[in-house]
Order: structure tokens, then C-alpha cells, then sequence
């Protein structure tokens, strides 16, 4: 059980399942973006999410997470006017994800360099979060932790080669969750690596991290999604 079981996380209203969780999510696409700025954005909305966003401010939400504004953030008020503003362009759909919890987006975005990328997740209550997909892969994490995304090439040794990097050049990193998807053998492969916290000099240096991993043989590439 963490805090926001107890009494909810600092929010602008009104549902912090609608609201404070739908910033979450989109805050997870504004780190799988990895810095670029999105020029445009389709959000499918699915469940009881479709059937409210508008009365409990999820889309407004949802944009502003994208846009890196926080769940406490006064901008979310503004959130839409903020995204034209900035020339992004958004499209809300309303479209039930067969087998999908009550509250999921799935989040499509494209980037100023040309880039795409899909974030699909869940608000399960709380303000808390699931992430189920990333780019068509399966993932599981909450947000909860620093987590580490790994898109590798499904080869013999690449899971060692990053799970030996980390502990020798950074011993107090512990992984608390462990993920591996993949589309087909020998093809692009996501390990997911959820690290606890409370290591300060290893917070401080999971970008570095990420770095040295993504040096490794076989790793396409490798983002950190700081805990949101």
C-alpha cells in the first residue's frame, strides 16, 4: 500500500481516476517521446473513460501528461488550448479495447523528428497506473519506480550482457520487476526493468545507465521513465 491508497495523490480535480491518473499515463508517453516534442497525438479512449472524458476533464488530462505538466499542474485546466498553442495536434476516439480495464488509453504519437510511438495503459483507481503496452509490446509497470525500457534484438546473451553491466558498474541498482516481450524470435525484443528506489546515487545515475546499455551489442536503444 503507498500514500496515494490512503488519501489520493495532490490533484487538480475532479476523479483521481479520471484526472490525476490520466496525467500519469500521458506523462509515460512524454518520457517514451524521450525529449522530442509531439506534433500530433490520437487518443483512444476506451470503457468508461470514452463515456466521461469530457465531464471529468480526462482528455485535458491525457494532454497535459503528454505534454510533461504533472497531476498538480494548474495547466491542466487549459491543457487544450495550451497543445494548440504549441501547433500539437489532437484527435480523441472513442473506441472500446476488446478485454481492456474500464479506464485505459492508448496513446499515438507522433514526434518533430518524424518518430511514432504507442503508449496503451490503465487508470486503475488512486491515481495510480498500469502500462500494458508500449509500442505494440507488452510491458508491466506502474510508474511507481524508476523503471528502464530496453529495445533490444532478441539474441542469446543480450538480457546477461545488461544485467551484468548494471551490476558491475552500478552494484546498488536493484531490479525489483523484470518484463521481456518480444514480436518473434530473433526479432525487436523490450526488457523492463523497474529499479528500487531510495539509492540516491543510483537515481542519480540511471541516465548514465542508460547509456551504457544501450553501447551494448545487440540494443537498439534504452529511455528511463523517471517514477511519475
Amino acid at each position: 500500500m503507498n500514500i496515494f491508497d490512503i488519501i489520493g495523490p495532490v490533484m487538480i480535480g475532479p476523479s483521481s481516476s479520471h484526472t490525476a491518473g490520466a496525467v500519469r499515463l500521458g506523462r509515460v508517453a512524454n518520457k517514451v517521446m524521450d525529449g522530442k516534442k509531439p506534433v500530433s497525438v490520437d487518443i483512444i479512449l476506451s470503457g468508461s473513460f470514452a463515456r466521461t472524458y469530457r465531464g471529468h476533464g480526462t482528455d485535458r488530462a491525457l494532454l497535459a501528461g503528454i505534454m510533461g505538466y504533472h497531476s498538480y499542474s494548474e495547466e491542466i485546466r487549459d491543457a487544450l488550448e495550451i497543445a494548440r498553442r504549441e501547433g500539437i495536434a489532437y484527435r480523441f476516439i472513442e473506441q472500446d479495447i476488446r478485454n481492456a480495464h474500464p479506464n485505459t488509453a492508448r496513446i499515438h504519437f507522433k514526434t518533430e523528428d518524424g518518430s511514432e510511438g504507442t503508449v496503451e495503459g490503465a487508470s486503475i483507481g488512486g491515481g495510480n497506473i498500469r502500462i500494458d503496452q508500449v509500442n505494440g509490446m507488452s510491458v508491466d509497470f506502474t510508474g511507481e519506480n524508476n523503471t528502464i525500457l530496453v529495445l533490444h534484438w532478441d539474441k542469446p546473451g543480450v538480457i546477461a550482457d545488461v544485467t551484468n553491466l548494471m551490476r558491475l558498474k552500478y552494484p546498488g541498482a536493484n531490479i525489483s520487476n523484470f518484463h521481456l516481450s518480444r514480436k518473434e524470435r530473433g526479432g525487436e525484443a523490450l526488457m523492463t526493468l523497474e529499479l528500487d528506489r531510495g539509492r540516491g546515487s543510483v537515481e542519480a545515475s540511471e541516465h548514465e545507465m542508460a547509456a551504457d546499455i544501450r553501447s551494448l551489442n545487440n540494443v537498439i536503444n534504452a529511455i528511463v521513465i523517471r517514477a511519475i
